[in-house]
């Protein structure tokens, strides 16, 4: 009995331009990396202006925005501000 070969079809421009598009998104969504020896592809943390969403709050929110989303150990006294 012979076998059959599987003809392999190519893919048309719409459709690889669908699938780099996807890549790309997948790129951007993912990242990388070696957790105990093995490569995993894990979500990459969200950034606001390129800097991480934590950064950003810590450098842009008022006292009292930190103080309404329970944000406390944040709140800089005035203490604080001298000693730095």
């Amino acid at each position: 009995m012979a076998k059959i070969k599987k003809i392999k079809k190519k893919l048309t421009t719409a459709q690889k331009r669908a699938k780099k598009k996807a890549n790309e998104e997948k790129r951007k969504k993912y990242e990388w990396v070696f957790i105990n020896g093995k490569q995993v592809r894990i979500k990459r943390p969200e950034m606001i202006d390129g800097m991480l969403v934590d950064d950003f709050i810590l450098q842009n929110a008022d006292p009292i925005w930190l103080h309404q989303n329970e944000m406390w150990e944040y709140i800089q006294t005035e203490e604080e501000e001298y000693e730095e």
